[in-house]
């Protein structure tokens, strides 16, 4: 098993981590109804996507 001869710096360390960050979803707004939605994911509240509607959205869920 291979054992690192040399510590290995901060800022190397630091550097190879920064491409693990958690990524910011990016939030768009429906064409159709405006309101806010997922990129590339079909509206929650009308059920469209790229002008299509893909799925049937029944009445609000009420707590």
């Amino acid at each position: 098993m291979g054992v690192p001869k040399k510590k290995t710096a901060y800022s190397r360390k630091k550097n190879r981590q920064a491409h693990q960050r958690i990524k910011v979803p990016t939030i768009t707004l429906c064409p159709q109804c405006k309101s806010p939605k997922l990129a590339h994911f079909a509206c929650p509240e009308c059920g469209y996507y790229k002008g299509e509607i893909v799925k049937v959205v029944t009445g609000k869920k009420e707590k």
